[in-house]
């Protein structure tokens, strides 16, 4: 008896175009949604890194102790490496979204 004849297989066969079919309206709507929050995260966190790193630079700048300075220009730092971060990872998440997509529906 070949495979193609066999109930068993036709039953895998189609309840795998089934979950196939499940899956993709599942993860659609959430690719959409990620896709939609990272084209306004990379600019919002871009936005915020700028104002804060501006605002920690105004306070380095009036420091008038050098206790005062070395704290603000460790927190200018802290800051700066943490935004660049931030950023990294969205825009890293970002370009690998379409490759996980891809992914988890060859996994289907």
């Amino acid at each position: 008896m070949s495979n193609f004849l066999n109930p068993l297989f036709l039953a895998a066969t189609t309840a795998a175009a089934g979950l196939e079919e499940g899956l993709e309206q599942i993860t659609a709507p959430i690719i959409e949604l990620l896709e939609t929050i990272f084209t306004v995260a990379i600019p919002l966190v871009g936005a915020i890194g700028a104002i804060y790193c501006i605002l920690l630079g105004v306070k380095l700048a009036k420091a008038e102790e050098q206790q005062e300075r070395d704290k603000a220009k460790h927190a200018l730092k802290n800051a700066i490496v943490g935004f660049v971060l931030i950023f990294v990872l969205v825009v890293a998440l970002r370009i690998g979204l379409p490759i996980l997509s891809g992914w988890a529906s060859s996994q289907a």
